[in-house]
């Protein structure tokens, strides 16, 4: 049974996921995590890129495998273009004409692949054609191997998304469309017969965080909270909701997506005046973003066509370890992933594959070791089945013998090479050490910060986080009516003992790697605005010391052979000698 690897990247989360293949199709989700790459620079992925998969798989517990990654639709220039019936060779030229005339960039400094979509109803070839920069594409997958995967494929996100709609919905006929909303962008997908039109539209989840702070007066941290508990898109009309707070944010959330329709309907015109093609009577939605309720209602009451979400798993078996009820909620951000595990199975309609040319060349050689190796294996063999076949088992034996020492003669040449390439590769082990906790220790404040998002009670969000004295003072808020909700329970299943809220946080948080337990405490607590509603605390805390990667990473024999060694260095009354 083969186990792979897939890894998308958005422009707030990377999500990695692993899958059993079972024959030659059948796939199974077995384990998944997601990762927040919120700020991550395109000329340097690797800051916030590394230490994410890294913690991925650690909280994950997925094993390094053959992967198979998804960039951001952001960072390549897709395009689809028609062709004259033309021979294969002059069709490569032509397609190579296309890539020079519209991407801006030299041809040498992207990466770039294409698939034929076949013919049009005028005869002529319809062909998508995708290209990337090549040194941004080389940092992420740079990343990615410094984070310990090897990329095997380098897709593209709405390509994935396309492949999973085709594999779920495989009878779909006529004009259809896919809104991807994720966090800074919508990725817009329309499909129809042989074309497909791409658009990234910058109007998206952020883009509505940042109009609820500007409405409420918060800060974005505040706005994104509340639009996760109290958001959701109102319906129009004159309805009005009895919680003042969010009847206002789903009247400012409609805002924005009218300002998203706009956008999708002028893409809808150009796609019908460019390349021909029919309005959508069929809309998809995805992305990490249409978890907002009434999201569906909107785009039904707005584009006036049928509208559904995208549920990737139709098909897929899910494994024993998987969290059902988490599972529900990250089914959207599942979708790239399923499309992308449908390359290694066949099963994918469309197969464009950005992988760098160093990459592809580390590939080849690394395909070629098993092949050396066997064939080796499959020489001595050879040898010693002739041998048994002429003589007895004293003459095998000595036959063998012989053999051995001719090798071993003819390796010995080689002992002084292998000793220098040792040294140096000691040498390479420390500098990697020394990177390795250069980057742990660049992530250690997203760590920190994880672990005190995760000790937090629903509706309770930080506010504010500053060092003094070597201990982190981090400021929590959160609703009145919800925190004594919390205490309610708490007291409930636990005979009546009465704890405030901070001090469920403090427990939670003592529990953490990432503190000294011991050191978390409560220092301040407050009424925000003075009328009960909102609560204010603060809690101190000693960050957990840096790990050793090197002596955490070290087998135990070798720990107890220095141990020996240290013992050995003592004298029976502990001074050394």
């Amino acid at each position: 049974m083969a186990r792979i690897l897939t890894l998308n990247i958005g422009a707030a989360k990377a999500v990695l996921a692993e899958y059993q293949i079972r024959g030659k199709t059948a796939l199974t989700l077995t384990r998944y995590a997601t990762a927040d790459v919120t700020g991550m620079q395109v000329e340097t992925p690797q800051l916030k890129l590394v230490p994410a998969i890294q913690e991925a798989m650690k909280t994950s517990g997925i094993k390094p495998g053959p992967l198979l990654l998804a960039l951001n639709g952001q960072m390549v220039f897709p395009r689809f273009a028609k062709f004259p019936p033309v021979d294969a060779e002059k069709l490569e030229e032509l397609i190579h004409y296309e890539v020079e005339q519209n991407i801006p960039f030299p041809i040498d400094e992207v990466v770039c692949d294409h698939q034929l979509l076949g013919e049009t109803a005028e005869g002529d070839q319809a062909a998508m054609i995708v290209a990337a920069k090549l040194d941004q594409v080389s940092l992420v997958t740079d990343a990615v191997g410094a984070a310990g995967l090897l990329p095997h494929v380098v897709d593209v996100g709405p390509m994935a998304v396309t492949n999973a709609l085709k594999k779920s919905h495989p009878d779909l006929e006529g004009s259809v469309m896919v809104l991807d909303v994720g966090a800074k962008t919508t990725s817009l997908i329309i499909l129809e017969n042989e074309k497909v039109y791409l658009r990234a539209i910058p109007v998206a989840g952020n883009a509505i965080t940042k109009e609820l702070s500007q409405t409420f007066g918060c800060s974005p941290e505040e706005a994104e909270q509340l639009k996760k508990e109290r958001g959701y898109v109102s319906l129009g009309g004159v309805t009005e909701d009895e919680d003042e707070v969010a009847d206002r944010a789903s009247k400012t959330i409609r805002t924005v997506l009218t300002r998203l329709h706009a956008e999708i309907n002028r893409s809808i015109n150009f796609y019908r005046s460019q390349q021909g093609g029919t309005a959508p009577t069929h809309v998809f939605l995805t992305g990490g973003s249409v978890r907002l309720p009434q999201i569906d209602e909107f785009f039904r009451e707005t584009l006036k066509v049928e509208v559904e979400f995208l549920n990737p798993l139709d098909g897929i078996e899910i494994g024993p370890a998987i969290d059902q009820a988490a599972l529900e909620s990250d089914v959207f951000e599942l979708v790239e992933s399923v499309g992308l595990a449908l390359r290694w199975t066949k099963q994918a309609a469309l197969n464009i594959n950005l992988m760098p040319p160093a990459l592809m060349a580390k590939m080849r050689l690394i395909k070629r070791i098993p092949f050396i190796g066997a064939g080796a294996v499959a020489l001595l063999i050879a040898l010693i089945v002739g041998i048994v076949g002429e003589n007895n088992a004293a003459a095998v034996a000595h036959a063998q013998a012989e053999f051995i020492n001719d090798k071993n003669a003819a390796f010995g040449k080689y002992e002084k090479d292998l000793i220098q390439a040792v040294k140096a590769a000691g040498v390479q082990l420390r500098k990697t050490d020394e990177f390795q906790q250069l980057m742990a220790s660049r992530s250690l404040a997203v760590q920190r910060i994880e672990a005190v998002r995760r000790s937090l009670l629903p509706n309770m969000w930080i506010t504010g986080w500053e060092e003094e004295k070597g201990l982190q003072k981090v400021t929590i808020r959160g609703w009145q009516d919800s925190l004594t909700a919390a205490e309610k329970i708490y007291a409930d299943a636990n005979n009546g003992k009465k704890v405030t809220a901070a001090e469920l946080v403090q427990a939670t948080l003592r529990k953490s790697e990432q503190v000294v337990p011991d050191s978390v405490k409560i220092v301040a607590t407050r009424d925000v605005n003075g009328r009960g509603c909102l609560v204010e605390f603060a809690i101190a805390f000693k960050p957990a010391p840096l790990q050793s990667i090197a002596a955490a990473g070290k087998p135990a024999a070798a720990k107890d052979d220095a141990k020996g060694k240290g013992a050995a260095a003592k004298k029976p009354g502990g001074k050394k000698q």
